[in-house]
């Protein structure tokens, strides 16, 4: 049996993997309060015109709350896919290249990779393949500026399929100790 390194609550692990994620939903929900506030000021106090744009700028922050929760389970999919993939056949480029497209997919991928003691290598090759670390936006919204028309951008980022691991990583990490 292959030895595996000690591996963080899933918990961690889901908070690791959409870190970034997490801290825009906080910045939503704040903003979503505050628009809320100016709303309701607006409604009281204002034209019609300023209660329609705090109005659309409160839709826009609340809804962000709802599609980032959903991208970052998104991500967490991602990432329990990628463990597996790394577990059962190691580092090949052909997984890496599977999550090469966004900043959140490929932080799933190097959280499996770094808890399966691959980390460095996948960083490596994303470094390889011209990858930064300030490339946040995803590549396919460069590529493809109507992306959001396309079904396969709403399937892939908010709603993948539940992915259940074949694996208990706990479990495999204390019998290789044993």
């Amino acid at each position: 049996m292959i030895a595996i390194p000690k591996q963080p609550p899933l918990f961690f692990s889901y908070i690791r993997v959409g870190y970034l994620l997490y801290l825009a939903l906080i910045l939503f929900v704040l903003e979503s309060w505050f628009y809320g506030y100016k709303l309701d000021l607006a409604i009281r106090n204002e034209s019609a015109l300023i209660v329609v744009f705090w109005l659309w700028c409160f839709l826009f922050s609340f809804i962000h709350i709802f599609l980032v929760i959903m991208d970052g389970w998104s991500r967490f999919q991602n990432y329990k896919r990628a463990k597996d993939q790394l577990f059962l056949y190691g580092f090949k480029e052909r997984i890496a290249l599977g999550y090469i497209g966004s900043k959140c997919q490929r932080m799933a991928a190097i959280t499996a990779a770094d808890e399966l003691g691959m980390g460095n290598e996948l960083k490596d090759f994303y470094a390889d393949q011209g990858v930064k670390w300030h490339h946040y936006i995803p590549y396919f919204m460069v590529k493809e500026p109507a992306f959001m028309t396309k079904k396969s951008f709403w399937s892939r980022t908010f709603l993948e399929q539940k992915y259940h691991a074949k694996y208990n990583y706990h479990e495999l990490y204390r019998m290789s100790t044993i």
